[in-house]
């Protein structure tokens, strides 16, 4: 008999110490049951798109709200036009693909079982405001060769900087595991963390600031133990490399136009533009999901379980709209959960191209507003056709972490200008159009929040969450922590069914090095 989808899955990267988490034995479907169950999903980004797919890959009955025109989440694509008449797609700004996305690459092979729909960058360089750059292209993939090469050919991490760390603090970054990290490290800010180790400053701003502030938080407002997980995930717990994947074309036409067809396929019912208002149990223990727009006196639809894979402070409203969800610990867990402060991210289409030297993506430390600048032409088919056509270029700004009083008209200029000066070749050019997205819906990850977040399980076991806000005793972060609750929230309905869910993977959870992982012990053991 042919196995479901998702189980007894090969190595699914070039990791051969990549961790998998069979789901739990079960039946293949629902085909046993009187009748299929039937789920709603509220919330339609990486996390519900998982969910949904995963549930109705085993014959569950899958209504998917989403409250925008598009599935997408936080990788929503819009369209524009500029003033010429000509068509572009706009979004809220590139994502990085890491090859240690497991989960999220395996449902994005659901559409496309080759990945063919990525397109690898070359290099993912950092630099300074001084002019300081770093560049992770040619490293050893693997720890703790990748670190010793990384710091050998590096020009922050001198050998008088590297004298002056407290080496002993620094052996916790090579044995992380989750949750033992957060335990450790989770009431401490990253910022402190960082001056404890005595990183030397270029190094603490390159090659640890750059990636706090990937979270959309400054990092004296980031827990150590996220920062310490990241760099686990990322850097040195796997050889999959610093190196990732973007998508070829918009979001869209890549992502979320096969998935969506996908679903559809399986049976699913996709409500897009349709947000829900409140969910609710009836007399006899089923959810009530009533749609926020609905006809006036229309009922409420009935469903056996029910999924929630929203953003930060629409699942806060959601459960405060819906009185008789969860119990009043999981639910004080939900209202405690925080929003990061507002980004902006702005693209401009110019009619002067960026310099044949340029890197796709250019993260960027020591600036006022600017994190890192991304030339689209150079990765994404839609853009690379519009410098095809006008002979210009299509580049795209990102600012983190915006104090709450910030006027976002002012900071674009100020980051335009701050682009300029590392683009030089830009200076002069003209903006043929122009679009500015300002959002503050990302999840906060700040110290002494992680004991308390809400898990993929709540108290109620026919409801369950999942998004990157919520937490999960895993090394995963950021898109793949959203796909990785997704699936987990889509096993823990199947295994209440009898069926069996999807096998999950992760990088190892724990440093990769017997040596390391002893002197971290030695030191956690001095510090107690």
């Amino acid at each position: 008999m042919q196995q479901p989808r998702g189980t007894r899955s090969p190595v699914p990267g070039r990791d051969r110490r990549a961790v998998a988490l069979p789901a739990a034995p079960g039946l293949s479907d629902t085909g046993h049951l009187d009748r299929a169950p039937r789920v709603a999903v509220v919330g339609g980004g990486i996390a519900g798109t998982a969910a949904a797919v995963g549930l109705a890959e085993r014959g569950v009955a899958v209504t998917l709200f989403e409250r925008e025109a598009d599935l997408g989440g936080r990788l929503l694509g819009w369209p524009v036009t500029h003033a010429d008449g000509s068509a572009a797609t706009m979004t809220r700004g590139f994502h990085a693909f890491f090859r240690q996305y497991y989960n999220l690459r395996e449902l994005l092979r659901r559409v496309d079982p080759d990945l063919s729909l990525l397109r690898p960058v070359a290099d993912y360089p950092l630099r300074h405001h001084d002019g300081t750059t770093e560049s992770f292209a040619k490293l050893p993939r693997t720890p703790p060769w990748n670190v010793a090469s990384f710091v050998l050919r590096s020009d922050t991490f001198t050998l008088r900087g590297l004298a002056g760390m407290n080496t002993s603090a620094a052996t916790s970054l090579f044995d992380v595991s989750v949750p033992g990290t957060y335990r450790e490290f989770d009431s401490v800010d990253a910022s402190a963390f960082l001056r404890e180790i005595r990183f030397p400053e270029a190094a603490r701003h390159l090659a640890f600031e750059v990636f706090s502030r990937s979270f959309f938080a400054h990092p004296a407002d980031l827990s150590a133990a996220e920062l310490a997980t990241m760099f686990h995930i990322y850097f040195l717990g796997s050889s999959e490399g610093l190196l990732f994947d973007v998508p070829r074309s918009p979001y869209p036409e890549t992502l979320w136009g096969p998935l969506r067809r996908h679903l559809t396929g399986l049976g699913a019912d996709v409500r897009t533009s349709t947000p829900v208002d409140a969910v609710e149990r009836d007399a006899d223990g089923r959810f009530l999901v009533r749609a926020d727009g609905a006809d006036q006196g229309a009922d409420a639809e009935e469903f056996d379980a029910v999924v929630l894979a929203l953003d930060t402070s629409g699942l806060r409203g959601l459960v405060a709209r819906s009185p008789r969800l969860g119990d009043a610990p999981w639910r004080a867990s939900v209202d405690a959960l925080r929003t990061a402060p507002p980004f902006l991210v702005s693209r401009y289409w110019l009619d002067t191209p960026a310099g044949p030297d340029r890197p796709p993506f250019l993260g960027t430390s020591g600036f006022r507003h600017l994190d890192n600048i991304s030339v689209l032409d150079l990765f994404e088919d839609e853009a690379a056709r519009w410098r095809a056509d006008t002979g210009g270029s299509v580049v795209e700004l990102h600012a983190y972490a915006l104090p709450q009083d910030a006027d976002p008209a002012v900071v674009a200029e100020e980051m335009a200008e701050e682009m300029r000066s590392v683009f030089p070749e830009l200076r002069g050019a003209v903006v043929r159009h122009v679009e500015h997205v300002v959002r503050a819906d990302c999840p906060l990850f700040s110290p002494g929040a992680f004991e308390g977040r809400p898990t993929v399980r709540t108290p109620d076991p026919d409801l369950v969450l999942a998004g990157d806000l919520v937490r999960i005793d895993l090394p995963v972060a950021l898109m793949e922590r959203a796909a990785t609750t997704g699936l987990a929230a889509a096993n823990a309905l199947l295994a209440r069914w009898g069926v069996r869910g999807h096998d999950l993977w992760t990088v190892p959870n724990g440093g990769r090095s017997p040596l390391l992982r002893r002197a971290a012990a030695r030191q956690r053991a001095t510090v107690r």
